[in-house]
């Protein structure tokens, strides 16, 4: 084998087995609350969050482990989020500003 192809190789394998272990979970919005209202995930790990609710609802965070924006989207769309830092997110939806919920990242 080629010497110089052993640690392509090895960083593939490491990246494949990093991938394998990153899992999905489901945090969904019904009656203008988030499913839970804490979430502990591994990092690499992403979460969905499907809207069951009849109306918008718009997922956002500003947190420094995590910020982002879903933007508002309908009943019966789901947005997903993989989180890459490990840290606490702090979660709410833009449009009803009582959900709350939080993501604690390992």
């Amino acid at each position: 084998m080629n010497m110089k192809a052993m640690p392509l190789i090895t960083l593939a394998i490491l990246t494949a087995s990093v991938a394998a272990q990153a899992s999905e979970n489901e945090v969904s919005q019904k009656n203008k609350t988030f499913s839970v209202k804490t979430l502990k995930i591994k990092k690499g790990d992403t979460v969905s969050f499907p809207n069951q609710d009849p109306f918008f609802h718009n997922v956002f965070s500003l947190s420094p482990a995590k910020t982002f924006d879903l933007g508002s989207y309908p009943s019966g769309e789901t947005r997903k989020v993989t989180f890459d830092k490990s840290g606490t997110v702090d979660v709410e939806c833009a449009i009803h500003p009582h959900m709350h919920m939080s993501i604690t990242v390992e």
